[in-house]
């Protein structure tokens, strides 16, 4: 197996993982102890299976780390297609994305501080720690949609990499775009049209199944180099 075809194989792999553990943080830990519209029982069941939450918080650090070394795995593969698209992949993709994974831990950690309560904060009444521990609980959710941005804006320098590289589908490079105009379009719409932002969630997800589909084919079929192709900038051949 060629250093190629192991640096695909191995960004597949890293991929696949973080495709498994985010939706337990975005997902699992909402709908098993958040209770819509009462932040008392939401509360009580942080307090009540508190490792079910704490599991949330290391997802989120695990998908922060797992993102940063997917990004370098896709630079070595692709990074000598064009260094300026490598280059922004990895600052948007593999900086500022776990950055914001990393800061959004911090959320939960408020969370639950307020939830147990004890030390300064018993300075607090039971009530007040409660719309604090929510308010934590809120801004978590908001960042996620702030930072759907980022997940879609290093999509397109991962895009064009694919499209200019010769050994992966072009097709893929396509989706990947309209894959990260489904984030960008998403947050847009949190920020400022609230109103629709289910409506286009709906429209739009499953637009964002092209990097499920980018990954699987990394991790079965690795580099191909039976789609490499003459890039549009390559060298004419001598006595053309």
């Amino acid at each position: 197996m060629s250093s190629q075809n192991r640096n695909a194989r191995l960004a597949g792999l890293l991929y696949l993982l973080v495709v498994l553990i985010a939706p337990y943080r975005l997902i699992c830990v909402p709908a098993t102890l958040f209770v819509s519209g009462n932040a008392s029982a939401t509360v009580t069941n942080i307090a009540t299976h508190e490792m079910l939450f704490r599991f949330g918080l290391a997802a989120d650090v695990i998908c922060g780390a797992l993102q940063a070394f997917l990004v370098l795995a896709l630079y070595r593969l692709l990074g000598e297609v064009n260094r300026r698209h490598g280059i922004a992949m990895l600052l948007i993709g593999g900086t500022l994305v776990p950055a914001l994974y990393f800061f959004n831990v911090l959320n939960d950690a408020a969370a639950l501080l307020l939830v147990h309560g004890g030390g300064a904060l018993n300075a607090l009444v039971p009530a007040q720690r409660t719309a604090l521990a929510m308010l934590f609980l809120h801004l978590h959710g908001q960042t996620v949609s702030a930072a759907e941005a980022l997940w879609g804006l290093w999509l397109f320098p991962l895009a064009l990499l694919v499209l200019r590289s010769g050994f992966l589908p072009r097709l893929f490079g396509y989706g990947l775009i309209l894959n990260g105009l489904a984030y960008v379009i998403q947050s847009l719409a949190w920020a400022l049209l609230p109103d629709w932002e289910d409506t286009l969630s709906s429209v739009l997800g499953p637009l964002q199944f092209v990097e499920v589909l980018f990954m699987l084919w990394l991790l079965a079929m690795g580099a191909r180099r039976g789609f490499r192709r003459q890039h549009d900038d390559a060298p004419a051949p001598a006595g053309a």
